[in-house]
């Protein structure tokens, strides 16, 4: 029975935190989708791996050092300590160090540096797009529910006002100084309005839910946005086309990222062209060893390993004179990444150009669009109170009313759609810069 208890108490608990949901800022939003987007993640994971690789390559430049023990036994004809062969049972323990440094090998260990350095760059460029992407779609999403909210709030509106219309004729009805079927009119009307607002409604829950899904939410049944506070006319800043470019040619992270793989592609032939010279490394190395041969007076172990040591140094240059031309097809192969990588650039940049272009005209066609209907909005207002004078006068029928209505509320559905299309566009060309 407590169990019970406890569990009805929870999830109790749990609709009243759910239902007391503090609604969402822009910020919030986008947070949370940079969070729990998995794209994000895995371009974070390749990210880390191209930081690994780096500093890998940094420290090839340091020298190895190796470690060795062996232990034979040898049956028969053995090499005695004497560095005799006797037939008789033998065993050999051996231990040793060694260590080798590249002294040269026609810059390829620099080069590989500075061509991973550059990977690591372009992967974090990379992941910065991703940021932005997403940062673009929460905001359109977040946009749009602003929209559906004041589009719902107009169909409210229109609703109540037909509303209030048939409270105040049913006196009239009532008094025999209108026709019922006017009434009729009305409530037919009302259900109208009030379909209108049911898919207004309908169509608010479905763009929570698909912000919801970006964010990758659980719950979005008491989600709810917060109006941003410079969501006005007087915070939007309408750059050009050209101020936008020029400084998204710098600062965008595609092209950074296409510019880092053509410099790491730029290092690859630097690396390839490395094969050309010889390789020089310096390796050392130190030992010692005990024998123990069968029927023979051997040293003891601690003596032998004592006189048994051994140390070497030595240079090795090893000089390339002819690998089936692999070196020069490899630096061919490398050059033709270059051109490749010249060539992303190349497009990246031009796609960038077009992207910018389309979305300065946009912008252009939607401040058009919002300003004409501004102007329309208040002349449909003023037509709609006119006619309103006119129907309350009897000198306008019903219908004419209706009429000036469905065109009131078609102009601010219409207004309200142009002013975040609007709002979006300019904000777009500001994250493109």
């Amino acid at each position: 029975m407590k169990t019970k208890i406890y569990m009805i108490m929870g999830a109790l608990l749990v609709t009243l935190l759910t239902s007391a949901q503090t609604p969402w800022t822009l910020q919030q939003c986008v947070d949370t989708a940079l969070a729990n987007n998995r794209n994000v993640k895995q371009q974070a994971l390749t990210k880390q791996s191209k930081e690994i690789a780096y500093d890998q390559a940094r420290k090839n430049l340091l020298p190895n050092l190796a470690g060795s023990a062996n232990q034979n036994w040898y049956f028969g004809r053995s090499l005695t300590a004497n560095n005799t062969y006797q037939s008789m049972n033998s065993a050999q323990t051996s231990f040793g160090l060694s260590t080798g440094l590249t002294l040269y090998d026609g810059m390829r260990m620099k080069h590989n540096i500075d061509a991973a350095k550059a990977d690591m760059y372009a992967s974090e460029a990379d992941l910065q797009k991703i940021k932005q992407d997403i940062t673009v779609n929460v905001a359109a999403g977040f946009l749009q529910i602003l929209l559906n909210k004041e589009l719902l709030q107009i169909a409210i509106d229109q609703l109540e006002l037909t509303r209030t219309k048939i409270e105040q004729r049913k006196a009239l009805v009532a008094s025999g100084k209108m026709a019922e079927g006017e009434m009729y009119d009305l409530i037919a009307q009302e259900s109208k309005e009030d379909l209108n607002r049911l898919r207004a409604d309908n169509t608010l829950k479905l763009s929570l839910l698909d912000l919801a899904q970006f964010m990758e939410l659980d719950h979005f049944e008491n989600l709810d946005v917060v109006v941003p506070d410079n969501l006005s006319e007087l915070d939007l800043h309408f750059l050009s086309a050209d101020e936008v470019l020029q400084s998204a040619l710098t600062h965008r992270p595609e092209i950074k990222g296409a510019e880092f793989r053509l410099k790491s592609s730029e290092y690859n032939v630097m690396i390839a062209k490395g094969g050309f010279y010889p390789t020089l490394s310096f390796g050392a190395n130190y030992g010692t060893n005990y024998y123990n041969t069968s029927n023979i007076q051997n040293k003891s172990f601690g003596q032998q390993f004592k006189d048994n040591m051994s140390t070497s140094v030595g240079l090795n240059l090893q000089v390339p004179i002819f690998n089936k031309f692999a070196t020069r097809n490899n630096v061919r192969n490398a050059q033709l990444g270059v051109k490749s990588s010249s060539i992303a650039v190349d497009n990246a940049k031009l796609e960038l150009k077009k992207t910018i272009q389309q979305a300065y005209y946009n912008a252009l066609g939607a401040k058009s669009r919002w300003e004409a209907a501004n102007k329309s909005e208040i002349a449909s207002r003023e037509a709609y109170r006119f006619t309103n004078q006119k129907y309350e006068a009897g000198r306008a029928t019903l219908y004419e009313l209706y009429q000036s209505k469905s065109n009131l509320t078609q102009v601010l559905s219409e207004q309200a759609q142009s002013k975040y299309e609007y709002y979006f566009r300019v904000k777009l060309l500001e994250l493109m810069k």
